[in-house]
């Protein structure tokens, strides 16, 4: 049966994830890290609000997923920090930026620590959220009361919030290149802090990550095509929370695939999921998700550092014990990958040939599905019939 990745997600959360969240009453005391989410749900009226550990203190740690795989942090430990968070909920419509309520989201967004902040809500919090596009979060429940103490903000940060005639866009690659974590950027991006003052918006946590990774990847590209292509065939790989990654970087001007399989995570599925653009950019949005801008960003943003252009095909493999926790465990393995000594290869099917060792799918499975490794096998005169040897 023919499933979309959507649908696939949808099944695998639903099955694997089988834990229990943070039991709180109906008022609370904490930290929050800071973090804030801001759903999609009937936008341009949704639900915003903090998300709170009832514990005090230092808890940024439990949304800075740039900290997570350098620091060898496991799949239970993250989950663990995340079930720990609290979701208040609070109607409010998008374009309604002058209220206490929101003041109170942006003041934490744009935190340079923890805001010690209190909670009453209408019931006691339940539930829990895991997804493949945001990082897991704990119980929720409306809001009836809100209030966080004072706290400093980041410099960078509350620059951009003050200068109303900063465009969306520059803002958040001026604050990507000063070197302010994405995350960080995405939430103060969600709740409404860049851009023209009157064309400010709050903007759903989903759609800001997917907006932020793809602004940085544009202006990133812009420095990429300007550079020299690289001259010989590289491999970077990297392997955590159950994932294998693969980051094959072509001697050709730029082009993108990203190609991810769920191999046994339910049972006996194995599914593939493929997409690609050329030298021009992709229009509309990709049917497989996020973790598509979030794996682009990631190796554009080495390629510009590096003053270096390259086609770019990532492969990925889930393995059993894989569970969706949002697209920054594909952005962080692919930087992390990124930063790994690169294997040169004398061409392309050298360089598939050593990976078949390591992956689990073989690798016609990969050259089946996506477009641009086929034609690049095609285009350098190997056939299929040369790959018998990886899918044994």
């Amino acid at each position: 049966m023919i499933i979309g990745k959507g649908a696939y997600l949808k099944q695998l959360t639903a099955a694997t994830v089988q834990m229990k969240s943070e039991m709180v009453g109906k008022e609370m005391e904490g930290s929050s890290p800071p973090s804030v989410f801001v759903g999609s749900w009937n936008y341009p009226d949704v639900f915003a609000g903090p998300m709170i550990a009832p514990v005090h203190g230092d808890t940024a740690v439990m949304d800075m997923p740039e900290s997570w795989i350098t620091n060898n942090t496991t799949q239970e430990e993250i989950i663990g920090y995340r079930l720990n968070l609290v979701r208040g909920k609070h109607p409010v419509n998008a374009t309604a930026l002058d209220t206490s309520f929101v003041e109170k989201l942006q003041a934490i967004a744009l935190a340079d620590g923890s805001i010690e902040s209190e909670a009453a809500f209408l019931n006691a919090p339940q539930g829990f959220s895991f997804s493949e596009e945001h990082t897991p979060f704990g119980p929720s429940a409306p809001l009836e009361r809100f209030e966080i103490e004072s706290g400093t903000w980041n410099r960078q940060m509350e620059k951009v919030y003050y200068d109303t005639d900063f465009l969306s866009a520059d803002a958040v690659c001026d604050l990507h290149r000063q070197g302010v974590p994405v995350s960080s950027i995405q939430k103060a991006f969600s709740v409404g802090t860049m851009g023209r003052g009157t064309r400010r918006r709050l903007v759903p946590t989903r759609w800001s990550i997917t907006a932020c990774d793809t602004m940085i990847a544009d202006r990133l590209l812009l420095d990429v095509k300007k550079s020299p292509v690289i001259d010989t065939c590289r491999l970077h790989e990297f392997s955590s929370l159950h994932n294998n990654y693969a980051v094959l970087l072509l001697p050709t001007s730029w082009q993108y695939e990203w190609t991810e399989a769920f191999l046994h995570v339910l049972g006996n599925e194995e599914y593939v999921f493929s997409d690609f653009e050329e030298h021009t950019k992709k229009t509309g949005y990709s049917p497989v998700g996020g973790c598509y801008y979030a794996c682009k960003m990631a190796v554009l943003e080495t390629l510009a550092q590096q003053h270096e252009q390259a086609g770019a095909i990532i492969l990925r493999e889930a393995l059993p014990g894989y569970v969706p926790m949002g697209v920054f465990n594909v952005r962080e393995n692919v930087r992390c990958a990124m930063h790994q000594p690169a294997q040169e290869f004398e061409d392309l099917r050298s360089a598939l040939a050593h990976l078949s060792q390591k992956f689990t799918l073989p690798l016609k499975r990969f050259i089946d599905e996506g477009t641009l490794l086929h034609r690049n096998l095609r285009e350098r005169q190997s056939t299929l019939r040369d790959f018998s040897s990886l899918v044994i």
